[in-house]
């Protein structure tokens, strides 16, 4: 439910200032205070305010203060208004410091021409317009599996998790194919199209994904059309262990030809590790050290490390314990052995 009042938090040290804030917002707002940066920050991801106002004079000697750009760098808070409250003879030093990261400065010189702005700025902008498709964007970001969302082959939107999986922070120009292993990029581009113009609502597959540097994952993906009227639009949930099921089976129908097309497309190169190979990894899932693995099979711990590197590099790996997790997950050594 939307009610009347907005929500502010003021971030100030100084009690004169959060007396004199709540007493000349209360119609308006409800009024949170903190008074650090690092407790306002957890307080407003906690809030979701429709303003963050930040008293300049409380932190202006602190160092902490470089860190104002953290309430800008999660989903959560674009949508409140970070304002910056300071004397007028620090305009120059305010602005050239946070111009970048605050949407709105005020050099009020005093607390009740600081409300009367406050009270102007907030109802004028009409922060809860959207209040729908703000809520299903919360929801976004707060699913723990990577999520995105699609426009045919366009990737429009990506929620924190994927975000953090991917190590990706523009999404301009980016397609879908450039995550998918494809060996024709043009065939499932065919199959995305063709899928937002039939009837089938979902399709869910297996897949492989290209992460960053270039490493290689396992994935069950899973397609579903936000609205029939609107077939190019849909929304794409990963789950790199490969079995959920994500969407509801008794719900619509699935499209086999993504499902085809995908599967087809987007196959991991089948590899076997060599002989010498096998036997290093099952000594180190044994908690062998490169001296051990050296008496044990009487070749010098330069080889060793010369396989361990040519193990990583193969599984598409940054440390020897992923190509490990990566080997026995892949049943492409024998763990009884170990």
């Amino acid at each position: 439910m939307i009610t009347d009042k907005k929500q502010l938090l003021l971030i100030t040290s100084r009690s004169e200032l959060q007396r004199g804030i709540k007493d000349g917002l209360s119609l308006h707002f409800e009024v949170h205070t903190a008074s650090s940066l690092h407790t306002g920050f957890n307080c407003a991801l906690n809030l979701l305010p429709d303003i963050i106002l930040i008293d300049y004079a409380s932190y202006r000697s602190g160092r902490n203060f470089k860190n104002i750009s953290n309430f800008k760098s999660t989903h959560f808070l674009n949508k409140a208004w970070l304002i910056v409250y300071a004397e007028e003879s620090l305009k120059m030093e305010v602005e050239s410091r946070f111009r970048r990261v605050v949407d709105e400065f005020i050099y009020s010189p005093s607390v009740q021409a600081l409300c009367g702005k406050l009270i102007k700025l907030v109802f004028a902008n009409n922060s809860l317009s959207n209040f729908w498709k703000d809520s299903f964007m919360g929801l976004f970001n707060l699913m723990a599996k990577p999520v995105v969302l699609l426009q045919q082959d366009e990737i429009v939107a990506m929620n924190d998790s994927f975000k953090q999986h991917f190590r990706i922070e523009k999404t301009k120009g980016l397609k879908l194919t450039d995550l998918v292993q494809c060996e024709n990029k043009a065939k499932v581009k065919n199959a995305l199209r063709n899928f937002g113009r039939g009837k089938h609502m979902k399709a869910s597959t297996k897949t492989a994904l290209l992460l960053r540097s270039n490493k290689v994952r396992d994935a069950k993906i899973s397609f579903s059309k936000l609205n029939k009227n609107y077939g190019n639009h849909f929304i794409m949930i990963i789950d790199f262990n490969g079995d959920e099921v994500m969407v509801n089976p008794k719900l619509g129908t699935n499209s086999e030809l993504v499902e085809a097309c995908f599967k087809e497309n987007s196959n991991i190169p089948e590899f076997s590790f060599t002989k010498r190979e096998k036997e290093i990894i099952q000594l180190l899932i044994k908690g062998y050290k490169t001296k051990d693995i050296s008496s044990t099979l009487f070749i010098s711990p330069k080889t060793i490390e010369k396989h361990r590197s040519n193990i990583i590099k193969r599984t598409n790996s940054e440390t020897i314990l992923e190509s490990i997790i990566y080997a026995i997950n892949h049943n492409l050594i024998d763990s009884q052995k170990a």
